[in-house]
C-alpha cells in the first residue's frame, strides 16, 4: 500500500487517549463526559488552527519542534479555562506535575511515530516513486535523499540528454515520457536549466494529465542554503537565502518570555546578595569600579553597553586587547571570577532590558567586530541573532582568546549553525552544558 490515509487519525485517536488516560491517572480528574469532551476540544480546535497534524515526507524527530511545544502551550492555557469554566477544583502543584508527565508521554509517542514510520517505510509501505529530468551539480545532493530508506523513495533513475555511464541513467529526455507512465512514476523532478521551455510545457502536461506530481529545481548557482525559502509574489517565486527559526513570531516571544524569568530568578536569587559581598572584594584589591562596562555589537550590529565584574585593574587596553593566559592585568579575584564565569553575571540585566538574550552568539567588543568582518566569511550573520550571555560556540570549546585564525572561523560557524538549526530544546542544552562546564572548570576560562 502506497498511501497512508490513516497515518493522521491514528495519530489523533492515540494523542487523544494520551491526553484523557495522563490527566485522568495523575491528576485524578473525574468528571462527566462533556468535560472531557472539552478537553479533548481543547487539544482539537489548535490542532487544527496551527496545521500541526500534516507532516512532510521528509521530516523527522527533532524537526519542527517550535510547532510542536506551541501546540502544547496552546492546549494548557486551553485546558485550564476549561476546568476555570466548569469550576473544577484542582491542586496547581498535581496539575503542573500532571502536565510535565504529559508532555513527556506525548514526546515518547511523537518518537515512536517516527520510529514506526520509518520501519513501515523500509518495508514498502508509504513509498513513492521517483524521477529526475535532466542532471547537474543538485543531482547528487537529492539522490542522497532519496537513498534514505526511511523517507520512502523509491528513485528509478534520471534522464538527460548527454549520455552517462551511471547505472542509474535510463536515456535521453525524450524517453522520460513513456517511462513515467509504463512505470507508474509518482513525482517528476525536472532540473530547469537542463530542460528547454518545450520540454518542460510536455512534462507539466503530462503530470496535470496523469496526476504525477511536478516539481521544480531552480537553477542555484550554488548559492541556496539550509535556511531558505520561497514567498510568492504573485506568480513569482522569490527565494530568501537565509530564514532562521528565531525570525518566527513564537521563537521571537518564547525566548523573550524565558529571558525576562530566567534573568530575573538570577537578580533577586543570586545577584542581590551575591553583588554586595564581590563588591567589598573587588573593591579591597583594586581600585576602579565594581562594574566593567564596555561597547559591543548586538542584534543588527546595534550597540550597546556590555556589563561584567571587572576582574582586572583598570587599563587603557581593556577595549581592545582580550584577556590572554598569565595576564598581568587580572586581578586575584578576578582569576577566580573569570574561571567560574562569575564575572559574566552581571550581564542578566542586559538580558532583562532585552540587550542580550540567556542563549545567542557571545558579543564581541566593537574592535574586534570591525577586525573580523572583513576577515572572517559571513562573520556578521551571527548578529541576525541577539547576543547571549553563553552560546554553542563556547559550550563547544571556542570561547575565549583567539589564538589562531581557524578558532575565529569556527566560532563562527558555531554561531551560524545556532541561527540555523535554533529550538529550545537546543537551548536548554546549551544552559545545562554553561552550568556544568562553570562547575568543572573550563581550559579557556581565563
Amino acid at each position: 500500500m502506497k498511501r497512508s490515509d490513516l497515518v493522521i487519525p491514528f495519530s489523533i485517536v492515540v494523542h487523544l487517549l494520551i491526553i484523557n488516560l495522563s490527566l485522568s491517572r495523575f491528576t485524578g480528574l473525574n468528571g462527566p463526559v462533556y468535560l472531557w469532551l472539552f478537553i479533548d476540544l481543547a487539544w482539537l480546535l489548535p490542532a487544527f488552527a496551527l496545521n500541526f497534524y500534516p507532516t512532510g515526507r521528509k521530516e523527522k524527530f527533532n524537526d519542527r519542534f517550535e510547532k510542536f511545544f506551541h501546540q502544547f502551550l496552546v492546549f494548557v492555557l486551553a485546558y485550564f479555562t476549561v476546568l476555570a469554566f466548569f469550576r473544577i477544583n484542582f491542586e496547581s502543584g498535581t496539575q503542573l506535575k500532571a502536565l510535565c508527565l504529559l508532555l513527556v508521554n506525548l514526546l515518547i509517542f511523537r518518537w515512536f511515530f517516527y520510529i514506526l514510520r520509518g520501519v513501515y517505510r523500509m518495508e514498502g509501505g508509504n513509498s513513492l516513486s521517483t524521477v529526475v529530468i535532466g542532471k547537474d551539480g543538485n543531482l547528487q545532493k537529492i539522490q542522497k535523499v532519496f537513498a534514505q530508506p526511511e523517507l520512502g523513495y523509491r528513485f528509478r533513475g534520471f534522464f538527460n540528454n548527454t549520455y552517462s555511464i551511471d547505472p542509474n541513467y535510463r536515456g535521453r529526455i525524450e524517453d522520460c515520457y513513456d517511462f513515467i507512465l509504463r512505470e507508474n512514476i509518482d513525482e517528476i523532478y525536472c532540473i530547469a536549466s537542463q530542460l528547454t521551455e518545450k520540454e518542460l510545457q510536455k512534462l507539466i502536461r503530462l503530470a496535470d494529465n496523469n496526476l504525477k506530481k511536478l516539481k521544480i529545481i531552480p537553477d542555484n548557482k550554488q548559492i541556496f542554503t539550509r535556511t531558505m525559502n520561497v514567498e510568492l509574489f504573485e506568480t513569482v517565486p522569490v527565494i530568501n537565502l537565509r530564514v532562521s527559526p528565531l525570525e518566527t513570531e513564537y521563537a521571537k516571544m518564547g525566548k523573550r518570555v524565558f529571558d525576562i524569568i530566567f534573568s530575573s530568578l538570577v537578580i533577586i536569587g543570586l545577584l542581590s546578595w551575591l553583588t554586595p559581598l564581590l563588591a567589598l572584594l573587588i573593591k579591597l584589591e583594586s581600585p576602579g569600579p565594581v562594574f566593567f562596562k564596555q561597547l559591543r555589537h548586538g542584534h543588527n550590529k546595534t550597540p550597546f553597553w556590555c556589563y561584567k565584574f571587572r576582574s582586572m585593574g583598570v587599563n587603557k587596553d581593556a577595549d581592545s586587547q582580550m584577556a590572554t593566559k598569565g595576564d598581568m592585568r587580572i586581578t586575584k579575584i578576578g582569576q577566580f571570577l573569570r574561571k567560574t564565569s562569575i564575572d559574566e553575571l552581571p550581564q542578566f540585566f542586559n538580558v532583562f532590558l532585552g540587550d542580550m538574550s540567556v542563549v545567542g552568539p557571545r558579543p564581541h567588543m566593537e574592535a574586534h567586530t570591525i577586525q573580523y568582518q572583513s576577515s572572517v566569511d559571513k562573520y556578521l550573520v551571527r548578529h541576525f541573532a541577539k547576543p547571549g550571555i553563553t552560546g554553542l560556540a563556547q559550550v563547544k570549546g571556542f570561547r575565549g582568546e583567539i589564538l589562531r585564525e581557524s578558532d575565529i572561523i569556527n566560532r563562527t560557524r558555531m554561531d551560524i549553525f545556532y541561527l540555523e538549526k535554533w529550538s529550545p530544546l537546543l537551548d536548554m542544552k546549551i544552559i545545562y552544558s554553561t552550568v556544568a562546564n562553570a562547575v568543572k572548570g573550563e581550559e579557556k576560562a581565563y
